[in-house]
């Protein structure tokens, strides 16, 4: 089967908070910095593009599916195309590209893992690459509510531009401000990836303009919302040029009322597209639910870790404290695993995102927060170690999972009280979930000599697993009261 263009976070682009273009072929010397080009493009990417035609790109027309050839898409973003071998379109990418490619301003309905990073990028390059550049200004911005999704979108950006000379630079908070700054400055930047924040701060201090910004993204518009950085982009909008002046892509994963109603404010004539969640989740990602007591869930968890150690596993729970607790007790059990929520540093969550990736860690534990942003290939299973209170963070979570087609298997425990969110996920999926009782394999006690600490079980029954805590000491909080699923 072909592989689709959908998550480009296999390339190997390092990651950093600048994200700059394509690096001097070996052998050639670095433009000074004294130097004064008009002309941003680095002389290695003409001469690739000159020697590279459309024709080796051969790929078979297949009844029912699109080519990325069946678009009028420039040579030199083809190219990209080529070589991360993105051959068939994801259905959001076949129903969005004749639009925006066409200049129309759209709203896409479409979760992570569908391939819609790919639909704004190819758009704004395609765009980029046959107007002219007027001045210093970069010329679009995409924005993005999260650190690690600015990084995965910039990462993209320059994979898929790396033979039109165009740069990319990634703008967040908690690092890096002065690079950032430098890189700006510079007026070579033609997309600018940001999260609000860090960019407001740039314009507020004249660093940045963007009224020469023909074509904006807002990604994620309803975690925009959830986070509350809506009156933060609306200031942002205020910098760019009218909205009858340029187009506007606006990507979320619901469209509530109030996505609309933005949606309405910011677009002229919006086409709007659709990839249902049937389409992206329900269909590659093997989903099954373990029926478990509170006591028995690290149990499973651990001997699912111990028995697919060689894979790589993200685990998901509702708290940060929770899944501090949960890190330490699986470190301590010798699982090495790293812990990413809100109050990890940024410098520390991208190292830690980098190490995952690229393969030298295998497990994360993660919080919804902190786990959004996260577009990486092969990850084999997604745990709900505790199932989420929303439906749509249930299927955001095992997103991360069976990306682009390829085969996933989202496990979740449900104790006594998670099995009260069991009814609104299968209504909002629009299927019933695979109960069972672990296999005895999976019951096997943890090793000895590294119990679970006695305040993990205190502080964790008055919010979640008040019950089936046969084990507890007389008069131990929560021991006794609870709900039977």
């Amino acid at each position: 089967m072909e592989r689709p263009a959908e998550d480009l976070s296999t390339m190997e682009v390092p990651v950093a908070p600048v994200v700059r273009d394509n690096q001097p072929a070996e052998g050639q010397e670095r433009p000074g910095r004294k130097r004064k080009r008009r002309d941003p493009r680095p002389p290695a990417a003409v001469e690739v593009e000159s020697a590279w035609t459309i024709d080796q790109f051969a790929v078979e027309p297949i009844a029912g599916q699109t080519r990325f050839h069946d678009f009028d898409i420039p040579p030199e973003v083809m190219h990209g195309i080529a070589d991360l071998d993105f051959r068939y379109c994801t259905p959001i990418q076949e129903k969005s590209l004749p639009e925006v490619l066409a200049g129309h301003d759209l709203i896409g309905k479409a979760n992570t893992g569908t391939g819609k990073s790919a639909v704004f990028l190819v758009a704004i390059l395609a765009r980029l690459m046959r107007d002219d550049r007027e001045g210093k200004r970069p010329r679009a911005l995409v924005i993005a509510p999260t650190r690690e999704l600015v990084l995965q979108i910039a990462r993209d950006g320059v994979a898929l531009a790396k033979y039109t000379g165009l740069r990319v630079t990634a703008v967040f908070g908690g690092t890096d401000y002065q690079a950032q700054m430098n890189d700006l400055t510079r007026g070579t930047t033609d997309i600018v990836v940001a999260t609000p924040g860090r960019l407001l701060d740039f314009l507020g201090k004249g660093i940045l303009s963007l009224d020469g910004c023909g074509i904006m993204v807002i990604d994620e518009a309803d975690r925009m919302l959830d986070m509350g950085f809506i009156p933060d982009v609306r200031r942002i909008i205020g910098r760019l040029p009218k909205k009858e002046e340029r187009q506007t892509l606006l990507f979320s994963a619901t469209l509530s009322e109030d996505v609309k109603h933005l949606a309405s404010q910011w677009c002229v004539h919006p086409r709007t597209v659709e990839a249902e969640v049937e389409q992206v989740v329900v269909a590659t990602v093997k989903q099954i639910v373990y029926l478990v007591t509170a006591d028995e869930k690290y149990t499973v968890l651990y001997n699912l870790i111990a028995r697919h150690r060689d894979e790589r596993i993200i685990v998901f729970t509702n708290m940060k404290n929770e899944a501090k607790r949960l890190s330490d007790r699986l470190q301590r059990n010798g699982v090495e695993c790293l812990l990413l929520s809100g109050e990890v540093p940024q410098v520390k969550r991208t190292s830690r995102l980098e190490s995952f990736r690229t393969g030298r860690t295998n497990v994360l534990v993660a919080t919804d927060v902190a786990g959004r942003g996260i577009h990486i290939e092969g990850i084999t299973y997604a745990v709900n170690y505790t199932l989420p209170y929303e439906p749509e963070d249930y299927v955001h979570r095992i997103g991360r999972t069976g990306r682009a087609g390829a085969v996933g298997t989202a496990v979740s425990f449900a104790c006594e009280e998670g099995a009260f969110y069991l009814p609104a996920i299968e209504e909002y999926i629009g299927r019933k979930l695979e109960c069972v009782m672990p296999d005895e394999w999976l019951l096997q006690p943890p090793p000895k000599g590294a119990p679970a600490p006695r305040q993990e079980r205190g502080e964790q029954a008055p919010r979640r697993q008040s019950s089936g805590r046969r084990k507890r000491r007389p008069g131990q909080r929560g021991g006794s009261s609870g709900n039977s699923a």
